[in-house]
């Protein structure tokens, strides 16, 4: 028998599950356990899913262990990630059935794909990608690792995003052009609702139409 575990089982996890389940419903032949992981919440059941903790996610005696990070911060989604592949637990993609995907793209293994996402043709998307909701990304994007667009979040063609960026609610990127991509750099913040028409750098926190610099970090 295998398991299936979503760490984090707060509002995101909690979102997350069912898609999992109808996924594995729709998919998985065989008997499997799906469970939430939290080291805070363990113990309870929420939604009908039992919560375990790390600890007894990793002791369970099963053939097979599979998990994804349903945790917005970055960092700690990339701290339980490698945690979990150093124990030899294999992460899965989580995908809606009605996301779109185009072909000719690659996306990591790893990512969480909620209802009405779309990523068009010749896009790359590292690790532990979350998509949320209505996101967006568009032709010829590079994607990093850790990166989160929150609920209709649009990218549009030929921007790379790097490691750990969040872009947020309703934000827009303006597209690039080829050999002259618009960047976002590793670890900025793009506010809920921001129209961004220029490189932002890294590390940087960016709001508004257009987008202005709130602060740096």
């Amino acid at each position: 028998m295998e398991l299936f575990g979503i760490f984090g089982a707060g509002s995101y996890g909690r979102e997350t599950i069912p898609i999992l389940n109808e996924q594995l419903i729709r998919c998985h032949d065989g008997n499997y356990n799906l469970v939430l992981v939290d080291d805070k919440l363990f113990g309870r059941n929420i939604n009908g899913f039992d919560v375990l903790s790390t600890e007894e996610f990793l002791s369970c005696a099963h053939t097979k262990k599979y998990f994804n990070v349903a945790i917005a911060d970055n960092k700690i989604r990339q701290r339980v990630a490698e945690s979990m592949i150093s124990y030899g637990v294999m992460p899965l993609t989580v995908r809606h059935s009605n996301t779109v995907i185009y072909e000719h793209t690659c996306i990591d293994e790893s990512a969480i794909l909620s209802p009405f996402v779309t990523i068009s043709v010749n896009t790359t998307i590292g690790r532990f990608f979350h998509a949320n909701l209505y996101s967006y990304v568009a032709h010829d994007c590079q994607i990093g690792d850790y990166v989160t667009f929150a609920p209709g979040a649009k990218c549009n063609g030929y921007v790379v995003i790097e490691d750990n960026a969040y872009i947020g609610s309703g934000a827009i990127i303006k597209q690039g052009v080829p050999g002259k991509p618009l960047i976002i750099g590793a670890g900025a913040i793009i506010g809920m609702g921001a129209v961004v028409t220029k490189n932002v750098a890294p590390g940087i926190t960016v709001c508004g139409n257009p987008a202005k610099i709130l602060q740096s970090r």
